[in-house]
């Protein structure tokens, strides 16, 4: 069911995610240690902001293990941003492995990630699809039930065109949650879901930690501090908790150091400009 990381804070080179801590995002793609498969191994992608030069994220993805990609690993060297998502794809039954389906996705300046899958994706599909409008139906490439939640989410913010606050992607990201366990419970689904999803326009993020009731969630922790730095094959947050440097959100804690904390169920992680961190219930949830 995947694995994710994003990344808001003073710029650092890609590496320092992808390939430097002890549990990186490439080893988290062969052996992930918070999930009984420890395969991820169906794509992988990574989103990184340039502010400088576009508001627009930049995508590198491909069908590739993130293990097997030495252009991944070159890249990730002399790459450098504020903003960093990079995911591992475990597909999941019945979706294929194509670069489309490959997170993360993009809309105008914004960048989204899924970590789960919904129940009965194939059965709600077509309902799903009669309520996006036009411009959100059109921008679906693939085939994942991933893209098709960013394009209600494109519908509830108009993706394209605006900058919203953390608010409003909280709110947006809970009517999202809600629209899709709405559609299976009318399609008389058994809900198992899980909905750990990140979106990010470069400067303020929100992340969900999301399951249908009575089931285990899928893992995800956050980490804090002044400075993330990767040294010598040790990777640290210095000052861990101190607000207003660096922030983590990861389906699994990157590396040993101390200030990993695990984001209770159902709820949300808002990051905001200033890099402060609220910790909240996933807003519209019965």
């Amino acid at each position: 069911m995947c694995r994710f990381v994003l990344y808001l804070g003073p710029e650092i080179t890609l590496d320092q995610l992808i390939t430097e801590p002890r549990n990186s995002i490439i080893h988290q793609s062969h052996h992930a240690e918070h999930r009984e498969e420890p395969l991820n191994g169906d794509g992988f992608g990574i989103a990184w902001y340039a502010h400088d030069l576009s508001p627009e994220p930049a995508l590198f993805r491909s069908i590739q293990p993130a293990w097997n990609n030495m252009n991944l690993r070159h890249l990730a060297r002399v790459t450098r941003s504020s903003c960093l998502l990079a995911h591992v794809r475990a597909a999941s039954p019945g979706l294929g492995v194509s670069e489309s389906n490959c997170h993360p996705f993009r809309a105008g300046r914004y960048a989204f990630m899924h970590n789960g899958y919904v129940t009965g994706f194939q059965q709600i599909k077509r309902d799903l699809r009669r309520e996006l409008s036009d411009t959100a139906y059109a921008q679906i490439a693939g085939s994942t039930d991933s893209e098709h939640i960013f394009a209600l989410l494109q519908d509830q913010l108009d993706l394209d065109h605006a900058s919203h606050d953390t608010t409003a992607l909280a709110a947006a990201l809970g009517d999202a949650i809600a629209a899709v366990s709405h559609r299976i419970k009318v399609s008389a689904i058994e809900d198992d879901s899980h909905l750990n999803l990140a979106i990010t326009d470069g400067q303020r993020a929100v992340v969900t930690r999301h399951v249908a009731p009575g089931h285990e969630a899928n893992s995800l922790f956050v980490h804090r501090g002044a400075r993330y730095r990767c040294e010598d094959g040790l990777c640290r947050m210095d000052a861990p908790n101190e607000p207003g440097g660096a922030v983590l959100v990861a389906s699994e804690p990157l590396s040993d150091d101390p200030g990993w904390e695990a984001v209770p169920v159902n709820h949300l992680v808002r990051i905001e400009t200033d890099r402060h961190v609220t910790i909240e219930p996933i807003p519209g949830l019965s």
